[in-house]
């Protein structure tokens, strides 16, 4: 079987490199010449997880290639899946110009029947507008088709391959075999494929998103109360996941979430809910709430030293916004980085893999340090963004030596806070009690 990928981020590759992996013959297109000179040569633009080996092999055996040719991908195969950017619009609507400029182009060329898939998350009512565009530039027959990711960067390849789900939007018979016959190496164990309209399909995914987010951010509340009545989250959260009925993931507490997908679709979903008279009061509490969160802890910060933060060094161990990607976009350490350096601090960072895209951003205005101790070194703070493996049991005797005043502000509740507290640290968590050194 033959696949064409179009867009080769981190949808698109983890997509095109899965497939192949299965033995399909997969061609992704991507207009960026220098990225997909990259790619040929056997070099990934993204960090991801065991992709890597995956990319290495197929790319090595021919069933994975690149092309800055749409109609060499749609020669390829009959199958185009649309992996474009669809971000934040800036008025809180998802751009599709991506998405509906490379459907007009796949009217203008397309010789054959095609199913068109958007892979993208894209607002309901998406489908109808591809197929709209598509029929402007051609008389051939085609299917548009719904098809909806559920990645968690960090674990992409796992769910891609292991999918606690397919979902196929269509109302075709001959596209929803094509599409069953393309994931049947994925559903051997019986997860179930689900077939429903296309509308549906595009609001099963932001609905999935905007519940997760929903409930992050219902824990993020709870541990502010949990301060507030002395109350512990940790407790709390535990008493609360083993109720069935809600289940104990995306209940740890923190900074807020971050990333491609949360921020945006939540946004996305409240908006197009207003576009048509109805109002997401739910969403609306959750986009105000997580804003909040992001820089939760630089009013500790701030109480900490007196209101004097110009001229303090402080350190942040993550930049990235969860562990195990790159991934920058919407990342809460971006936001106290911001109001930090407004305030005249001085920062140091580290990260396993994100500091490259942060000096994209910030250049020489922040340090960028190899590894958590040189971070921690001569600071009078540290801030801790992401719960990063190699964050959870440093030398807390070698960090007290290194640091000018032993105060860490986690954002991620890292650290057992007797623990802490044993060992002679100031210790600021999220919805746990404070503590001071013996």
């Amino acid at each position: 079987m033959k696949l064409t990928v179009v867009g080769t981020g981190y949808v698109g590759l983890v997509t095109g490199t899965c497939m192949a992996e299965t033995g399909v013959e997969v061609l992704c297109v991507d207009n960026n010449v220098d990225k997909v000179k990259t790619m040929t040569a056997g070099k990934l633009p993204i960090y991801e997880p065991h992709l890597d080996q995956l990319f290495q092999r197929n790319i090595l055996s021919g069933r994975l290639r690149f092309s800055t040719e749409l109609k060499e991908g749609l020669d390829h195969s009959d199958i185009i899946m649309l992996a474009l950017p669809t971000p934040d619009g800036g008025n809180g609507f998802a751009d599709l110009s991506y998405v509906l400029k490379v459907s007009k182009a796949i009217g203008q060329q397309m010789t054959n029947y095609k199913v068109i898939v958007n892979k993208s998350t894209v607002p309901v009512g998406t489908a109808d507008k591809v197929r709209e565009v598509v029929n402007k530039h051609t008389n051939i027959a085609f299917d548009v088709v719904s098809n909806p990711e559920f990645l968690r960067e960090g674990f992409a390849v796992e769910d891609f391959l292991k999918p606690e789900r397919i979902i196929i939007g269509s109302q075709s018979d001959r596209a929803i075999d094509l599409m069953k016959q393309l994931y049947r190496p994925f559903v051997r164990s019986g997860n179930p494929i689900l077939v429903m309209d296309e509308k549906s399909s595009e609001l099963t995914k932001y609905a999935a998103n905007a519940f997760l987010a929903t409930k992050i951010t219902f824990m993020n509340e709870i541990a502010n109360f949990c301060e507030k009545v002395g109350a512990d989250v940790d407790m709390v959260r535990r008493g609360v996941g083993t109720d069935s009925r809600i289940g104990k993931r995306f209940l740890f507490p923190g900074i807020g979430y971050g990333g491609s997908c949360f921020p945006k679709d939540v946004k996305a979903l409240f908006h197009s809910g207003q576009e048509v008279g109805h109002n997401f009061n739910i969403l609306e509490a959750v986009i105000k709430t997580n804003d909040n969160q992001r820089t939760v802890l630089l009013p500790r910060l701030e109480a900490f030293f007196k209101g004097q933060l110009k001229g303090k060094k402080i350190a942040i161990w993550g930049l990235a916004f969860k562990p195990e990607t790159d991934d920058i976009r919407e990342a809460p350490a971006l936001f106290m980085i911001d109001e930090l350096l407004h305030r005249g601090a001085k920062i140091q960072v580290h990260d396993p893999e994100a500091m490259a895209n942060v000096e994209k951003i910030y250049g020489s205005k922040i340090d960028y340090c190899p590894n958590i101790y040189d971070a921690v070194n001569g600071v009078d703070a540290l801030v801790i963004s992401t719960e990063w493996s190699i964050f959870r049991s440093p030398d807390f005797a070698r960090i007290k030596n290194l640091m000018t005043t032993p105060a860490i502000f986690d954002g991620r509740n890292l650290y057992d806070t007797i623990t802490l507290q044993e060992e002679g640290f100031y210790y600021s968590s999220i919805g746990r009690a404070l503590v001071q050194p013996q």
